[in-house]
């Protein structure tokens, strides 16, 4: 389609020539007496490719149409007509918005020459977004794709991870079941404790992931049926710092590694194997340390049976600000017996893999 061009100016004769040597360019035309004339015809919908407008008009001025014009449509370019005399109020429509200008009297070159340049001024900036349009729609649609494989990657990890937790629970089979359960505990607290979700999922590796180092300790000292002695003790302590060695060459699990290391810290200083205190120990590790004494507290042993959900509140809330976070042990205390309840009898049933992400049902 040929190109559309809109020309403005009051005297009839200049629109007439302006058309005449327009039409002989093959560029479609239409005309407009005035300003406000001109205003009309972009408003009611009709588009145009360039607009050719005087300068001094009556109604409205070509300064006062191109203010009307170049926010609304920013795609079409305007050239000012003027007379010789009107150079410094045409150079200041320039700086305007205006694309160019032609001098009264031109000639037929010079107004070709100039619609020429508008025009293909105006097809970059069209081409221009265009490309960014698209460029945007195409890093998008990457972006989605590699967010998506992202995804499928950390969901491969977080399968194996649930095999190596269950495999370590197979091995352990006193606590059998344990890191699911604790799992699912500390995503409860840590919601409830209004934990962003990207970070309860770090954390649920972490809880998840907790005795990894366990797969370190001889089995004559994990399996020993009666207490362990000083030197065993020592040994077994080392679990910690076995799991965090384990996880920390894997990307993936470099925060969650830190969870692991310190499990077995405690609020006041007192625990292993680092000695750290308070905000020292990471959060998720603090939140777990609650949810890790629940989970024993109310689970069987082989040693003595299982307690009920008040005889362990009642210890951990004994134990606040000394084994444990105060600000943790309070947020515990808020939610219901039945949640943990129903929690555990869920975990407990399960014969599919656990999911651990901020968005599995722990509440």
């Amino acid at each position: 389609m040929a190109d559309r061009i809109l020309v403005v100016d009051d005297e009839e004769a200049i629109r007439e020539i302006v058309c005449a040597i327009l039409a002989a360019a093959g560029y479609a035309w239409k005309q407009a007496s005035s300003g406000m004339e001109a205003l009309a015809l972009l408003n009611s919908g009709e588009e145009f490719e360039l607009m050719l407008s005087d300068l001094m008009m009556a109604d409205l001025d070509g300064i006062g149409l191109l203010e009307r014009t170049k926010e609304k449509f920013p795609d079409m370019p305007v050239v000012m007509v003027t007379a010789v005399h009107d150079i410094s109020v045409a150079l200041a429509a320039v700086r305007n918005g205006a694309f160019d200008y032609l001098l009264k009297p031109f000639e037929r070159e010079q107004l070709l020459n100039a619609v020429g340049r508008a025009l293909e001024n105006r097809r970059l900036k069209v081409e221009n977004r265009t490309y960014q349009i698209n460029l945007e729609s195409l890093v998008e649609a990457r972006t989605d794709q590699l967010q998506a494989a992202i995804g499928e990657l950390k969901r491969s990890y977080d399968i194996t991870l649930e095999a190596l937790g269950d495999a370590l629970d197979l091995r352990d089979a006193e606590t059998l079941g344990h890191s699911r359960r604790v799992t699912a505990f500390t995503i409860l607290i840590a919601k409830a404790m209004g934990v962003p979700g990207e970070q309860v999922d770090v954390i649920a590796r972490g809880a998840f992931l907790h005795d990894i180092g366990k797969m370190a300790i001889p089995d004559n000292i994990l399996l020993k049926p009666g207490k362990l002695d000083d030197q065993e003790r020592e040994i077994m302590k080392e679990h910690c710092y076995h799991g965090y060695h384990i996880l920390k060459k894997i990307p993936f699990l470099v925060d969650a590694c830190e969870i692991v290391y310190s499990h077995q810290e405690h609020f006041d200083g007192s625990g292993y194997p680092r000695a750290l205190k308070g905000a020292e120990i990471p959060l998720g590790a603090r939140i777990f340390s609650v949810a890790d004494t629940l989970d024993a507290i109310i689970s069987d042993r082989p040693y003595r049976p299982a307690r009920s959900l008040a005889e362990a509140r009642k210890e951990i809330q004994a134990w606040k600000g000394r084994q444990f976070d105060p600000e943790v042990v309070d947020v515990f205390m808020t939610i219901p017996d039945n949640v943990f309840e129903d929690l555990r009898r869920e975990i407990n049933a399960q014969t599919t893999p656990f999911s651990y992400s901020a968005s599995a049902k722990s509440n």
